[in-house]
């Protein structure tokens, strides 16, 4: 099978709490148990893709320098934001905060809850920023109830304020991937202006490229990223 239904298949076997299997001999299956087959591969990256800016055709294995490198198109389309959609441009939007930003890698561990149907989440460990304690939570399609039975896969997180706090905080942040991973995230910032009374935020959207990417982190046993926040002060 090629590499994202693979993928596709162990993140269906995490979400259901299962062991994943092969859809054709029904053996276990595992990243550690298989092996790439290299002639369909070769044979695979001449197939023509369509690149998604110039609409021109190229062997896959030549598509992504394309895209990257030498589409014209490209540099139109980058242009174009520039000019009518960024709002984060000198003059425009939230001025860029000059504040030191803490890093801190994350890991969201899988549990479920005491439903009579049980739903997944995920959370991480408390951990320490800004002199504060923090917590990180995420569930799968906005925790619908069967995730496993949707093409679709997205993520979303919430950011919760464990410590009590003497004054309100306001906070921007964003999660990214993980040191080791290769998943494609988007730099998403979020602000939030923390309290005793509202410590913790909505659930957002963590920008995942596509299901595809999606799949690749709940595939893992744990989910591992990076968390980036700092304090606006005034």
């Amino acid at each position: 099978m090629c590499a994202g239904c693979f993928i596709h298949l162990l993140a269906d076997a995490r979400l259901k709490e299962e062991q994943a299997t092969c859809p054709n001999c029904r053996c276990e299956i595992s990243k550690s148990l298989c092996c790439r087959n290299l002639a369909v591969e070769k044979a695979v990256s001449e197939l023509p893709s369509e690149c998604g800016f110039c609409t021109r055709q190229f062997p896959r294995s030549l598509l992504d320098r394309h895209q990257k490198e030498e589409c014209q198109d490209r540099c139109h389309h980058l242009n174009w934001h520039q000019k009518d959609e960024c709002q984060d441009r000198s003059g425009k939007g939230s001025p860029t905060p000059e504040f030191p930003v803490n890093v801190e890698e994350v890991q969201f561990r899988p549990y479920r809850t005491d439903d009579f149907i049980t739903r997944l989440y995920y959370e991480t460990p408390r951990l320490t920023v800004l002199n504060q304690t923090w917590v990180l939570k995420a569930r799968v399609n906005d925790s619908e109830r069967n995730p496993n039975l949707s093409c679709k896969r997205t993520l979303s997180f919430q950011l919760i304020l464990k410590s009590k706090i003497n004054s309100p905080m306001e906070c921007s942040f964003l999660l990214l991937e993980g040191p080791y991973d290769d998943v494609k995230i988007n730099p998403v910032i979020y602000h939030f202006v923390f309290s005793n009374e509202n410590n913790e935020t909505d659930y957002m959207a963590l920008p995942i490229v596509d299901s595809v990417e999606c799949n690749k982190l709940l595939a893992a046993k744990n989910i591992n990223l990076r968390l980036f926040i700092f304090q606006i002060q005034k």
